[in-house]
């Protein structure tokens, strides 16, 4: 399957806790470390034993039982309680303001569709996160980069139905007691559509949200979802679109929401540099978009150690998606690291 690989590539497989304890195996040289260095951290482990948290858990139980597994299976294999990674989890619904931040792009050209996106987080992070290709018992399977100690899913994904996903962060004031944000992105990844990842997002109650890019191999849509506690607003890419780490959409001005000052400087380029590219925008176009460094405010591409919300890019994706598969092309610092096409694959179909 690959062509090209310098950034480590992990093969899971199995039932949920056995998938969960060997992503957590994965994680586990540096997730001490990790999280004794995380601003977030000390903010979010004053939750335990909240009322709240529990709402969270028995949700994620209601709706998504194995993935509650998943993530348990995970706790296990870092030594690490249920509980405390539990919380780690839904960090983006105890405190709001977690330091993951990404900016994606989406491009229609011809009959050709790109995702394209950067994940910006922790800047301890850099070097230290991986890819895994994930086999579930019974389920197709998907290739995601993986954070130490949090679900995959909530990065960039491509599953093996062809359905790609690109998350970014939204720093939503009000969460509720439903389905913490990373369990419904991991959720998708076992999606076999569009249409069956729009009902993941919209069906059960969410607790605070993340914008999901969207598309499918055969599928000519490019979905951009914001998928939030008050609402789950769909928007078709006709042309091309961008998004920072705040609420966009046509009617998103009633839920209230932290908006940074690199958020707002990142849209506002995007939305500035998208319509001048030629037609029709190629892959080289859209990268070079990701590997902005703006003239005056903030810049795209993030690797200032002092970045006010303490995120740098640690990888940037560009998805290709055809008819019957997805190319896949992870950059670090410019340069390309990995190289692959993830072909679909009937239901019953393993992994090959």
């Amino acid at each position: 399957m690959v062509s090209k690989q310098d950034l480590s590539l992990v093969q899971v497989g199995g039932e949920p806790y056995d998938i969960g304890y060997r992503l957590g195996e994965i994680a586990r040289p540096v997730f001490t470390e990790y999280m004794e260095q995380s601003s977030a951290w000390p903010a979010v482990r004053r939750w335990h034993g909240d009322p709240f948290v529990q709402q969270l858990r028995g949700a994620a139980q209601a709706h998504f039982p194995a993935l509650l597994v998943e993530l348990d299976g995970m706790a296990a294999g870092l030594g690490w309680s249920a509980e405390d990674l539990f919380l780690w989890n839904c960090r983006g619904e105890l405190i709001h303001n977690a330091p993951d931040g990404c900016t994606t792009l989406a491009a229609v050209a011809g009959h050709a569709r790109f995702i394209a996106h950067n994940e910006d987080g922790d800047p301890f992070l850099r070097e230290r996160c991986s890819l895994v290709e994930v086999q579930p018992a019974g389920k197709r399977g998907f290739v995601s980069f993986y954070y130490p100690g949090s679900l995959p899913g909530h990065t960039f994904a491509a599953n093996r139905a062809g359905l790609v996903q690109a998350i970014n962060n939204l720093r939503i004031r009000v969460p509720t007691a439903g389905v913490p944000r990373m369990i419904l992105s991991r959720a998708v990844l076992d999606a076999a559509s569009l249409d069956e990842a729009l009902h993941i997002l919209r069906d059960p109650p969410a607790a605070s949200g993340f914008h999901h890019m969207l598309g499918c191999a055969g599928d000519e849509r490019l979905l951009s979802v914001e998928a939030s506690a008050q609402r789950c607003s769909v928007q078709t890419v006709s042309a091309f679109a961008g998004h920072a780490n705040h609420l966009i959409h046509p009617g998103c001005e009633a839920e209230a929401q932290i908006v940074t000052d690199s958020s707002r400087d990142r849209q506002a380029r995007v939305e500035h540099l998208l319509p001048r590219l030629a037609s029709p925008i190629t892959p080289a176009a859209l990268l070079e978009v990701l590997q902005d460094r703006a003239p005056a405010g903030l810049p795209i591409y993030r690797d200032d150690p002092l970045d006010p919300d303490d995120e740098n890019t640690l990888a940037t994706v560009l998805f290709e998606i055809g008819n019957a598969d997805v190319s896949m092309k992870v950059y670090r610092q410019g340069q390309c690291a990995f190289d692959t096409v993830i072909a679909c694959v009937p239901p019953a179909q393993p992994c090959v």
